[in-house]
């Protein structure tokens, strides 16, 4: 039986929202855009995108009224994807700018590539994955899918068994993280042609 939920795509303000919507309705699941806290508290599937800075991110999501209902959602079991920003705000804190702190669900850094010779950051552009974890999200995925990153910032989890999948640029980093009723990424699967659309199609479907 199909989901007849729509999936709700939150809006702090922050993101290219319209493509992750178009993205879900490309293979035929309802997508809604809302900056409620109501809303986004009760959605059945959530998507937390994001680009741009942490600190502006997580000072909107705070004074919006928006991180207490992500974090009820996401206590409350229900099915929550993560993109970007939307995975970086998971955790702990981040150094970028300073040190700010995030919301805290996962115990971890978010800290910018170091400084290597020759290799450009931010790291932008097609790459691949490597899976660490058999997510649900990532069933039937070709073994070393490429798929779409923009960031100069990635995360540190405190326990490693939380990576999904890792992805080489200088060093390896995490590119997505799966515990429970969470999968988060940094990459964006809504520029990532069929994998990502095959990652979308995954989440859409879970009760």
């Amino acid at each position: 039986m199909a989901n007849t939920q729509p999936i709700v795509i939150v809006d702090y303000g922050m993101a290219n929202l319209r493509s992750v919507q178009k993205a879900f309705e490309k293979l035929g699941h309802a997508a809604v855009i809302t900056g409620d806290p109501q809303q986004v508290s009760e959605a059945h599937r959530l998507v937390l995108p994001g680009v741009g800075a942490f600190r502006d991110a997580i000072v909107r999501l705070r004074e919006s009224g928006l991180a207490p209902a992500i974090v009820n959602h996401i206590r409350a079991g229900r099915p929550f994807l993560g993109i970007c920003l939307g995975l970086q705000m998971l955790f702990t804190r981040s150094f970028e700018g300073g040190e700010h702190q995030g919301l805290n669900l996962f115990a971890g850094d978010v800290v910018r590539f170091p400084t290597v010779p020759g290799l450009k950051v931010p790291h932008m552009g097609w790459n691949h994955l490597r899976i660490r974890r058999p997510a649900p999200h990532l069933v039937g995925l070709p073994p070393d899918g490429a798929v779409y990153f923009v960031h100069s910032y990635y995360v540190v989890p405190r326990d490693p068994d939380l990576a999904a999948t890792e992805t080489e640029y200088g060093t390896p980093f995490v590119s997505s993280i799966w515990r429970d009723n969470v999968f988060a990424t940094q990459f964006h699967p809504e520029k990532s042609q069929r994998v990502g659309l095959q990652i979308l199609h995954k989440f859409a479907a879970l009760r």
